[in-house]
């Protein structure tokens, strides 16, 4: 099965509905993504999500849930465990004045995301296969970002070498998470939490934003 004129659709309203504004272009380079994803996934095991007409409300629309957030914190950007590519590749396709870096444990992941960098032409997209506790980056990001990559104690102890005091950490959550709260490391704080309505998503979603204190 391919990208049909209804996934298209269903984007576009979506889209709409989370009042972000996608070109042409943008619009292209997501169903194109959504059409690798579909290919690829028969074989590499990308996503639990097997239904493609799934994909377009629980992939696509739910990183693009967090474009405002995003928008507010700063040009350089990780995407922990980015797995096959979400939210990290729709991001990337949002802000193409921004630098956004994959990270995957998982070769195969990874290759996926190297084929998706190259046939969407994102040259402000960066691919790193790499257990997180070995990435060392050459400078602190602005903002570190994951969906259903760990607990927010792994999340944020795994990665506190990736950033600083102005670093942002953005973890994409299904219901609000108490006992993770509870956990959190010592030297975080719960900047705010926000509850996300995804068009098209029967459970709860929010987003949490963390700070080092």
């Amino acid at each position: 099965m391919s990208v049909t004129a209804q996934h298209a659709q269903e984007l576009i309203q979506g889209a709409q509905q989370l009042n972000v504004i996608l070109s042409e272009q943008q619009q292209q380079q997501l169903l194109q993504y959504l059409g690798l994803l579909i290919k690829w996934n028969k074989a590499y095991n990308l996503t639990a999500v097997r239904n493609p007409d799934e994909m377009v409300s629980r992939h696509l629309l739910d990183s693009l849930s967090v474009v405002e957030s995003v928008q507010k914190y700063g040009d350089h950007w990780l995407d922990v465990g980015s797995g096959g590519g979400m939210p990290g590749v729709p991001l990337a396709i949002m802000f193409p004045q921004r630098n956004f870096t994959l990270l995957d444990s998982n070769g195969k992941k990874t290759r996926f995301l190297t084929q998706v960098k190259l046939e969407l032409k994102l040259d402000n997209l960066e691919v790193i296969h790499s257990r997180v506790e070995a990435y060392t980056p050459l400078q602190a990001f602005s903002g570190i970002i994951s969906r259903a990559f760990s607990s927010l104690a792994d999340f944020t102890s795994w990665t506190r070498h990736l950033g600083d005091q102005h670093t942002h950490w953005l973890a994409m959550k299904g219901v609000h998470p108490d006992d993770e709260l509870q956990a959190l490391p010592e030297d975080f704080r719960l900047e705010s939490c926000q509850i996300l309505k995804v068009p098209g998503c029967q459970g709860q979603r929010h987003l949490l934003i963390l700070q080092q204190q």
